[in-house]
């Protein structure tokens, strides 16, 4: 895996509370902010979990609480027999995301220069179809969450990413935006911190029911998408996955209704896997006002699409 090591990104680094660049004060110890007016007592200081990742987190404006940030726990034998077990099984309902494949290698080749860097926003597992990223010879990646995984380098929020601005090459986002509170602010956060043509990749669910419990805020249809990244010059948009896919998230919760039970939804939707694959035959206008879930590929700008603009690019059927 191309992921860099912290010593790497070090001079990248900055206070998620006030912009400033970090110190490491003794290896494995903490990084401390060095604005002097930075915290109340004090320049903040953050600590660095297990040795290893860095909590780059502004508990007073994060949703994440203090509590809440623990190394990962490690999966017994039979746990992670278990878990392989599940996932071959998974795949029957959500295959390879192929268009995430396809346009993570677009995304490669447009990246030019030597060895660019990409930061991963909500890397704690390798998203579906983005296995590209991680085999590349030539990129450079570095991840964040606000879990600890063996993908991420640093523990962060989102709406407070603690990069320098114009420091990466790219960012890709996938299927975290419907989870942060303020995904205006996010989309903000990643225009900042990329470099002035730097690329985006994001993927973000339209019609699908709530996961992740209380961690789910927000759907956007292919224009709202559009509008969140509008100071993104567009390269591509369009679905990546469809109105049968839609079809299959409805017949889970559905018989999770009607059972009250999450597993029954699933065992239903296993039954009729086959559901969503009626997104081959779903034509690009309709697709598009009833998909799952949709993508934009963009550059950074410093012009902003016009409100107008947004309503004469609509791309639906009706």
């Amino acid at each position: 895996m191309p992921l860099v090591t912290l010593s790497e990104v070090a001079d990248l680094l900055a206070c998620p509370r006030c912009g400033c660049p970090l110190l490491l004060r003794t290896p494995g110890s903490e990084f401390c902010c060095t604005n002097d007016a930075c915290g109340p007592a004090g320049p903040t200081a953050f600590p660095v979990l297990a040795d290893r990742w860095p909590v780059l987190i502004d508990f007073e404006r994060s949703i994440v609480a203090p509590e809440q940030v623990a190394p990962p726990q490690q999966t017994p034998g039979s746990a992670r027999g278990t878990a392989a077990a599940r996932r071959r099984l998974r795949r029957l309902v959500r295959p390879v995301n192929q268009v995430a494949a396809r346009n993570i290698s677009t995304l490669d080749r447009l990246l030019h220069g030597v060895a660019p860097l990409v930061l991963v926003v909500g890397g704690g597992s390798i998203g579906n179809g983005t296995d590209g990223l991680y085999d590349s010879e030539r990129l450079r990646l570095l991840a964040l969450d606000i879990v600890a995984s063996e993908h991420v380098q640093l523990m962060a929020d989102a709406h407070q990413i603690p990069l320098i601005s114009g420091c990466v090459d790219a960012v890709v986002v996938q299927a975290v935006l419907e989870h942060v509170l303020n995904p205006w602010q996010v989309v903000e956060e990643v225009h900042r911190v990329l470099k002035p043509d730097g690329l985006v990749y994001a993927e973000t669910p339209f019609m699908q029911q709530v996961h992740a419990g209380p961690y789910d805020f927000t759907r956007f249809t292919d224009s709202g998408h559009r509008w969140l990244f509008r100071r993104f010059a567009e390269i591509d948009r369009g679905v990546v996955a469809g109105p049968g896919t839609a079809l299959s998230w409805s017949i889970d919760h559905a018989g999770r209704s009607m059972a009250r039970s999450r597993a029954a939804g699933r065992l239903l939707r296993l039954a009729l896997f086959w559901v969503r694959y009626l997104d081959r035959f779903s034509s690009a206008s309709f697709g598009t006002d009833g998909a799952c879930a949709l993508f934009f590929l963009g550059r950074r700008s410093e012009t902003t699409l016009s409100p107008r603009a947004i309503v004469a690019e609509y791309a639906g059927g009706q």
